[in-house]
């Protein structure tokens, strides 16, 4: 039992600026983001390294392209799948990242063996690559916790189906992160959100933050999280105190969040309402491709399975 009851509202096409604002009004939604976040530092606590690699908005939205482009490989095409040149091409037509960027990301992939060359290349002209069975692992992952969060918010059943079929994974990451790179309002978040997420580790830390929220509803426009130390993130996440410590001033010189007293023996921290607003915004955005990209893979896997019309 998670504790967490679904929405009875109705869920509009997901797809659409109404079905953005279901989401972002659903009562249950900030007791799902914090469900999830818990569970994206569980993922980070198990891969660690992957996890700080994506914990920039920047780097997440390379990972999604990376592996969407792994998944719409075409095993008859030895030069399909991760390439610098087509990763290239998918975020840079968007301003995701530079050439430089992306190319140094690949880098990185291969030098922590979380992406590999594929074995049956003999192309000089191209160097295609695979995720590693970590990566494969890591991503499967997030992608279930993701479902269990839209179920929670609705009522379905995405996870049992995505058990059942895991075509379904198949098909809608690539979907998704298809969407997303192309969104703008998930690319580049208020200003609120990406001094946390465009900046290295700050998602990590934003959703760690979220997580400790102790009122599901504001107290006179704020919410509340109660001893939280720069010293326990720092260790948690292998961060410098000095990092930690930044990220928070940012948010604080912007009024997103401040302390009520800074003792030594107590440390109460306070978010505007404002800000968490800004947050489930944002985080409606993803959980709308999502919702689309899933029950479109259905209908998709549905279509090729119906027998072929003769008539």
């Amino acid at each position: 039992m998670t504790g967490i009851q679904p929405s009875t509202i109705d869920n509009p096409d997901p797809g659409s600026a109404t079905g953005l604002d279901a989401f972002a009004a659903n009562p249950a939604l900030l007791p799902v983001l914090q469900q999830g976040a818990r569970h994206l530092i569980e993922l980070y606590d198990h891969f660690p390294r992957i996890a700080r690699l994506v914990a920039s908005q920047q780097k997440w939205l390379l990972t999604q392209a990376a592996y969407a482009l792994h998944l719409q490989r075409d095993p008859a095409d030895p030069l399909s799948g991760i390439t610098a040149s087509r990763l290239l091409d998918n975020v840079v037509e968007f301003g995701a990242a530079s050439r430089n960027t992306a190319t140094a990301f690949l880098a990185e992939l291969l030098a922590y063996k979380l992406i590999r060359d594929v074995a049956v290349s003999t192309s000089k002209r191209s160097r295609p690559m695979e995720p590693t069975e970590t990566s494969h692992e890591a991503m499967g992952l997030w992608f279930r916790g993701q479902m269990r969060s839209l179920d929670l918010l609705d009522g379905g059943d995405r996870v049992v189906q995505l058990a059942a079929t895991p075509e379904i994974f198949h098909k809608a990451q690539p979907l998704a992160a298809k969407w997303l790179i192309a969104d703008r309002e998930w690319r580049e978040p208020p200003v609120s959100i990406s001094t946390f997420v465009w900046t290295e580790y700050g998602g990590l830390i934003l959703d760690d933050f979220v997580a400790r929220i102790i009122n599901p509803e504001p107290v006179d426009g704020l919410y509340w999280v109660e001893d939280l130390r720069f010293a326990e993130l720092s260790s948690h996440y292998s961060l410098s105190r000095t990092h930690v410590r930044r990220l928070f001033a940012r948010a604080e010189a912007l009024g997103s969040l401040g302390w009520q007293d800074r003792s030594a023996t107590r440390n109460r921290i306070w978010a505007t309402a404002a800000f968490i607003e800004d947050y489930k915004r944002w985080q409606s955005i993803k959980f709308c491709a999502l919702d689309r990209a899933y029950h479109e893979a259905l209908r998709l896997i549905k279509t090729a399975a119906q027998p072929p019309d003769r008539r």
